[in-house]
């Protein structure tokens, strides 16, 4: 039999009476038309028209309808295609998807553009409900096809991907359907769930609807509840109430070992994720008091559980500051001569240089409390005159941030006078408020908040009201209240540009993720009255802080500013999405940022356009190198630059091969400030990571070094790599940057701080807010009495993997040898009869009596002959090791999937590492870890354990970072030119692990 070369000869059959012909017809073409679609495509027509005749029969009508659609699909109109396929009913074989051939590639196109309109529909019907207007009609026919889908996604064990057509579609009953019935201990589509319902829902409404939903069944599955996600549930329905009656019930009187601990380590969780208005109400409930304030007494604290007393505690938060700044202080692996090369390399009488040393010193002890850098080289710091001894005595800030209960001692030297007395240094003591706030960030007691808003209030100095306005601001962040925000507002409208600049800031910390009406009236209302730009650009920064998390209920600020004539607000509105849908990946958002970044005529809009990108998408941090691929090598400079930020930020601690490449170029670029974006999202990248675990970690610390060693190198490419150097060695190596909490959900702090430090480009004592955004990577474990056991864990890797980057070592000096002196041609001839003469007088005795060789020539020839034939050691073949760790240790977020408690230790952790593995994996390559690390955000963090031998007697590592503090040396009565009487001398030959005394800098010498 001949092969069919045509479709004509069938198609002609289309016109006959005989129904009979027609449906034969229809039967041949419906397997031909994957070859000869373009003839059929020419009486399409016809085909349309016997689908619509009513006279068919159901079956040949529907055959009609699925050659129709076979039709349409090849000519790309994928809309018909789906219609004519809803209408062919059940000839649509669904089950076809995945099959090879035409037939399943056809369906799965069609099943994928009906989804896609299924979804669409199911969402504008969930959002008419909500409104007024009558809800749209979805079509049964192309349900049907979508519930066909489930049944199959579920008959082929694809639970995952049958909850996600789910989420998307609106489908709460199939999604508890799936979720209680298929869900395992080994595949946990409830863990799945809601890492999915935070990343691809984006209204609040229905996201809170399966956040609910979880909560139900995360507490009735078979194997009990999973209190740790319960609480995540929680979080992010910002519902304190249920989980201070999830706390009291694991709390209660008589409650075994295993529910206190589970207990305790939620209190450190919430501590470490929720906001300063969350935990208060938990607390509160936790006591049974309605009134904060009244809970505090002595007598209502005995009457409490004292399990309960100890939970309220961990919820204040500092029992985890305290044991990260053990932790930081411990292991503190700063690199002093890194500093000191740089310091040595750029002119201290520079502000901008001196800023740049002062950054770099904060940012690489940040946390540990070791101020060695500044009083090695007091000299270079009496140098800092005015705003950069502002910015280097809000460093102390940063290097002693969790150091609550001596912060104000350690500044105490710096710290305006009481009263109003009089003043050594407006700067410094500006900058020691600063400082102040930076210690308590997140954490600003009542007694700290009182005492900034009191010299605040006093201070007629507008850099005083300068610095206690920012140390309000992040010692406040979230805490909502009213009258300090009511302070703030008073120096706002005294109209004074520096004041009301860090005044506009801080409002905007204060009252963050409130939404609040009457800041929002308040501040955007005095936008539009002043004239200071400076105040303008406070104010519209503080306005996006009030709507953090906000998402679509900040789309009307967003509008209004986004929209003003102002570029400064244009730019205040631009932020403002970045805060409001931070990490959620909003596709809505994202283009209005893309469209900006190359439509406004304002060069800082288009800069921070670029520059969101990065958070908006910091949970998928594989897509932004594509996203900012062309932006990266756009004409504008400033949107070069916000690439480079966007992709530090989103990428920071990845060490990602994508995100290097396109920034590696960029610090060769022609403009200076395009060079310092790229130096510090270079850094952000590969914070943590050694030239073991990633290459180009070597590389580009010495791109960093080149850049500052360069005399004819731009001065603001010189700064951004000063800046790098201190990132990427931040916290003694010890801290990462990241945008994420350790269970996953959003890190608010770290994300308003790197939105703060972004605006150094506007006002350099900004950049002090990266601290911010600083994570201890540790695993810290605690016992039920807070104790910090010794134990150890196994990392499954090469040791070498996660090593700290080997520390810079002094520069060898080359001994210089002495030239040989010129001899006389006539003086070497005298000289050799002589010594012939003499070798003839001495032959005789030397033949009779040889004289034994001398030792020590003897020796000195087998050194030389050891030294000759020593072989080069072999690098140690790590491929099969792994590492035991101890308590307090680094675990970096990449580590943090190589990490194991074997089954026989002592101490067990009660929840489960976020990524961890049973398992070791071998033979890994360092780029194969990078690629397949799970990341978590902030390593293990801290961890309650469990003691599996209580009968045992205990070791127990004490604390060490808080230290008895000497009285203060008064500055001023020594030079620091007379190096011999220093008075710290005793203190510079300690060692550095040791707190020092505090003292006060002499910045006038």
């Amino acid at each position: 039999m001949s092969a069919i070369t045509s479709a004509s000869g069938i198609l002609t059959l289309l016109d006959e009476d005989d129904v009979s012909l027609k449906t034969y017809a229809l039967e041949q073409l419906n397997s031909l038309v994957y070859e000869f679609w373009a003839e059929v495509a020419d009486r399409i027509s016809k085909i349309e028209v016997l689908y619509e005749d009513d006279t068919l029969s159901p079956s040949t009508r529907s055959l009609a309808a699925l050659v129709a659609s076979k039709v349409y699909y090849h000519l790309g109109d994928l809309g018909e295609s789906l219609q004519f396929a809803l209408g062919a009913g059940d000839r649509f074989e669904v089950q076809r998807v995945g099959t090879v051939g035409t037939d399943g590639e056809f369906v799965e196109t069609v099943v994928s553009e009906c989804i896609d309109a299924y979804v669409a529909l199911s969402t504008a019907h969930e959002a008419q409900s909500s409104s007024s207007s009558a809800p749209v009609e979805i079509d049964q026919r192309m349900s049907g096809i979508v519930e066909r889908m489930f049944t199959r996604c579920i008959e082929a064990g694809e639970y995952r991907q049958a909850l996600g057509i789910a989420l998307e579609s609106r489908r709460l009953d199939i999604i508890e359907s799936i979720a209680s019935r298929y869900s395992t201990p080994d595949d946990n589509l409830l863990v799945y769930l809601l890492e999915a319902c935070m990343t691809a829902i984006t209204r609040v409404s229905f996201r809170n609807e399966v956040l609910s939903l979880l909560v139900r069944l995360l507490s009735s599955q078979k194997s009990g509840p999973d209190y740790f996600s319960i609480t995540q549930c929680f979080v992010y329905l910002n519902d304190p109430a249920p989980a201070s009656e999830l706390l009291k019930d694991l709390l209660k009187e008589g409650a075994d070992d295993e529910m206190v601990l589970t207990a305790y380590q939620i209190c450190f969780d919430l501590a470490e994720t929720a906001t300063q208005e969350f935990l208060e109400v938990i607390r509160s409930n936790l006591a049974g008091k309605h009134n904060a304030g009244a809970i505090q007494t002595e007598g209502s604290q005995t009457t409490l559980n004292p399990h309960i007393v100890c939970a309220r505690e961990i919820l204040t938060g500092e029992e985890s500051i305290k044991l990260y700044l053990e932790f930081l202080y411990r292991n503190n692996h700063a690199d002093l001569l890194i500093l000191k090369h740089t310091k040595d390399a750029l002119d201290g009488r520079s502000s901008l240089y001196h800023n740049a040393v002062s950054f770099a010193n904060a940012f690489a002890h940040a946390g540990t409390t070791s101020d060695q850098f500044l009083r090695d080289n007091l000299d270079w710091l009496s140098k800092a005159s005015n705003w950069s001894k502002f910015s280097a005595t809000a460093g102390l800030g940063v290097i002693h941030r969790g150091n609550l209960k001596q912060g104000m001692e350690i500044l105490q030297p710096y710290l305006p006078a009481a009263g109003g007395g009089p003043s050594s240094s407006f700067y410094s003591e500006g900058g020691s408020l600063f400082a102040l706030g930076l210690i308590n960030a997140n954490h600003g007691g009542a007694q700290v908040l009182d005492y900034i808003r009191d010299l605040m209030k006093t201070s007629n100095s507008e850099i005083i009201q300068h610095g206690a306005a920012l140390g309000l601001g992040v010692a406040g962040m979230s805490s909502g209240n009213e009258d300090v925000y009511d302070d703030l507002r008073d120096v706002l409208y005294h109209d004074s540009a520096i004041a009301g600049e860090a005044a506009g800031y801080a409002m905007g910390l204060l009252m963050l993720g409130t939404g609040s009406t009457k800041a929002l009236d308040e501040m955007l209302q005095y936008a539009h009255e002043t004239q200071h730009e400076k105040i303008i650009r406070g104010l519209a920064v503080g306005i996006s802080l009030l709507f953090y998390a906000k998402e679509e209920a900040a789309d009307a600020i967003i509008e209004t500013l986004t929209s003003d004539k102002d570029p400064i607000l244009r730019y205040g509105g631009i932020y403002t999405i970045a805060m409001a849908y931070a990490g959620t990946g909003n596709n809505k958002a994202i283009r209005r940022l893309l469209h900006v970044a190359v439509s406004d005529v304002n060069d800082d809009v288009r800069r921070a356009a670029v520059t969101s990108l990065g958070f908006l998408l910091f949970r998928n941090p594989s897509q932004v190198p594509r996203v900012v691929q062309l932006l990266s090598e756009s004409y504008n400079p400033n949107v070069r630059y916000g690439a480079a930020l966007a992709l530090g930020i989103a990428c920071a601690g990845t060490g990602m091969e994508e995100a290097i490449a396109l920034l590696e170029p960029m610090t060769k670029d022609t403009v200076d400030y395009v060079k310092q974006g790229a130096c510090i999202a270079l850094a952000m990248i590969l914070i943590q990571q050694n030239e073991i675990l990633n290459p180009k970690a070597s590389t580009v610390r010495k791109i960093f070094e080149k850049i500052i060693s360069d005399k004819h190198e731009d001065a603001m490419a010189k700064f951004g790599a000063t800046l790098a150097q201190g990132i990427i060695d931040a916290g003694g190596r010890n801290v990462t940057v990241s945008m994420r909490s350790k269970n996953g959900s959003n890190n608010m702090t770290a994300i308003v701080g790197m939105a703060l430090f972004n605006q150094f480009w506007y006002w350099f004592p900004m950049a002090h807010s990266l601290a911010l955004a600083f994570t201890p990577t540790a695993i810290i474990g605690v016992d039920k009495e807070l104790r910090m056991p010794k134990f150890e864990f196994v990392s499954n890797t090469r040791p070498s993997l996660f090593a700290y980057q080997p520390a810079t070592t002094p520069p060898t000096t080359e001994k210089v040898e002495k030239v040989a002196t010129a001899v006389l041609s006539t003086t070497a001839k005298v000289k050799a009869r002589e010594k012939t003469k003499k070798d003839k007088l001495n032959a005789d005795e030397m033949e009779m009596t040889p004289a034994p060789e001398s030792p020590v020539a003897l020796q000195e020839a087998m050194k030389i002959d050891e030294e000759g034939t020593k072989k080069k050691p072999r690098r140690k073949d790590e491929s099969g090791l792994t590492d035991k760790l101890s308590n307090l240790s680094r675990v970096t977020p990449t580590q943090l999937a190589y990490i194991s408690f074997p089954d026989q230790s002592r101490y067990l952790p009660v929840r489960p590492l976020l990524g961890g593995s049973s398992a070791a994996r071998k033979g890994l390559t360092a780029q194969m870890v990078l690629n397949t690390a799970e990341f978590a955000a902030a390593g293990g963090g801290i961890l309650v354990v469990k003691d599996q031998r209580p009968e045992l007697p205990g070791e127990f590592l004490e604390l060490t970072s808080v230290k008895e503090l000497a009285p203060p040396a008064v500055a001023g009565a020594e030079s620091v030119t007379g190096a011999s009487s220093d008075p710290d001398a005793d203190l510079l030959a300690g060692p550095i692990a040791e707190l020092p005394p505090a003292f006060e800098y002499d910045f006038e010498s």
